[in-house]
């Protein structure tokens, strides 16, 4: 039964229509704030997904055929509404995920950019042409779109993680089928209405909800020629390889332990408000939040005593009240789940220093709210600095020096991202050159790449040879390549 709290109405968009998903399992969508059921979806069982493809792929044969320049003004006119709609899109983006609205208008902001990258990018599927190769021979290799492909968004940036794939592979001539997150599928449902109004074709855009069946039945779908992923690494071991036995491109972004290095030249009062920012942004819900902080001998009483004092200013909140710095986790059970890392970390051996678990919840009774919390003289062998938490959690080891610390970093398993705060060039340069991370940060708490450059990763940070969002990545990942000789 749909609970009678529900205030939103959740679709799937097929072939330019919107349709009942018509699974069995039932996936409830709160705003995390208040620990209330504003909606649901339910799994789009493997009929309605083919349904899905098929259309995709009869629009794909027309789409591809429209030229470059013309549909790359859909896109403008798709960046245009979203500008005019971009506190509306941030709005939903509060409600069903939690996030503050200045976070959500920067997502929002950042899928416009995606968008704009796309606009100027796709050009480079133009070919390359060589005369005479041999005597009487010409040669040329040209780029092609080259099907349906699909795209799986994770719950903490639902616009924009989708938006690193969407506007690429349309733009490049493909159609795609996007499934958001089960539990934040409102703000996509809110977007599909400006795809619509941008006027593209039916079929070039869809989106089918659901979890596990409708991912299932994407991944076995014969007629998708690859797949976007965002989400935890165990995830997306299983996308890879269900992905590969069934011949289709793969690209994973997938978990992260991210370290940020102080030195003890930084300029502490700039760097402290950088650690704030980057551990508990987002609740820490962000495969680019700091999570480890590295500190040296001679200045880690003081960054920590500092970190502290700031991290407990933090006032917790509903993103769209004024003045609110961090809102909620996503659910209760992720709540337990990070609340399990802190009972971990204390178990074994690590000082609470701050412990998130006191904060005031009165006003948000019902909320997933936990407040910062900070461990010092964590080690690189214990579970909250090997492990990936998800929430507001930061681990402090206090390495023997500038080597030390390099090593420390370089034993995780992940390799997403990781930052260093100094003066010294000497250093940066030492550090971006010796740690093995796909996005590195000098003197930036998160090292988020702009839209035209990928979205790297190392490791069991990421799974393929294609990263998302722009660069040549995305041409050579929604595109295949022909090479044309002839004589005459």
């Amino acid at each position: 039964m749909k609970s009678e709290s529900m205030e939103y109405t959740i679709k799937n968009y097929i072939d330019g229509e919107k349709l009942d998903n018509v699974g069995n399992t039932e996936y409830r969508v709160y705003n995390p704030a208040f620990g209330k059921h504003i909606s649901s979806v339910y799994d789009t069982d493997k009929d309605m997904v083919n349904k899905a493809v098929d259309h995709a792929y009869d629009a794909f044969l027309k789409w591809s055929k429209v030229p470059i320049t013309d549909r790359i003004k859909y896109l403008f006119k798709l960046e245009n509404l979203m500008r005019e709609n971009i506190d509306e899109l941030a709005k939903m983006v509060t409600i069903e995920h939690g996030k503050t609205f200045k976070e959500s208008q920067g997502e929002v902001m950042r899928a416009i950019e995606n968008i704009e990258a796309a606009c100027s990018s796709t050009y480079n599927i133009m070919g390359r042409n060589n005369k005479n190769i041999s005597a009487g021979i010409d040669e040329e290799m040209i780029r092609v779109p080259m099907g349906v492909f699909a795209a799986i968004a994770p719950f903490n940036f639902p616009v924009m993680v989708a938006f690193w794939f969407i506007p690429y592979a349309i733009g490049l001539g493909n159609t795609i089928i996007v499934k958001p997150s089960e539990k934040t599928p409102l703000t996509l449902q809110k977007t599909i209405e400006l795809f619509d109004k941008a006027g593209f074709p039916k079929g070039v855009i869809s989106i089918v909800n659901g979890a596990v069946e409708t991912v299932n039945a994407l991944l076995t779908n014969g007629k998708i020629s690859g797949i976007s992923f965002v989400g935890s690494t165990t995830a997306a071991k299983y996308i890879v390889s269900t992905a590969v036995n069934n011949h289709k491109r793969f690209q994973a972004g997938a978990s992260a332990k991210n370290y940020e290095l102080v030195m003890p030249d930084a300029n502490v009062e700039k760097v402290i408000p950088h650690l704030i920012s980057s551990f508990y942004g987002n609740a820490g819900e962000r495969c680019l939040a700091g999570s480890v902080l590295v500190t040296l001998p001679e200045n880690h009483k003081k960054i920590v005593d500092l970190f502290k004092k700031q991290a407990k200013d933090i006032k917790l909140g509903y993103g769209l009240d004024n003045d609110v710095s961090m809102g909620p986790l996503i659910r209760s059970e992720h709540r337990e789940r990070v609340l399990g890392y802190i009972d971990s970390g204390i178990n074994e051996g690590a000082d609470l220093m701050l412990d998130g678990r006191t904060f005031d919840y009165k006003k948000y009774s019902d909320g997933y709210f936990l407040g910062p919390s900070i461990f010092d003289n964590a080690s690189p062998d214990m579970t909250i600095v090997k492990e990936e938490i998800f929430g507001p959690v930061a681990s402090v080891i206090e390495a023997k020096n500038f080597e030390d610390a390099i090593e420390i970093i370089n034993k995780s398993r992940y390799g997403n991202a990781s930052t260093i705060f100094t003066k010294s060039g000497e250093y940066a340069e030492k550090f971006v050159e010796e740690i093995q991370a796909g996005n590195i940060g000098v003197n930036i708490g998160v090292a988020a790449p702009i839209a035209f450059y990928p979205f790297s990763g190392y490791r069991d940070s990421f799974f393929g040879d294609l990263h998302a969002q722009g660069g040549l990545d995305h041409t050579m990942f929604f595109t295949d390549s022909k090479t044309i000789i002839k004589r005459w």
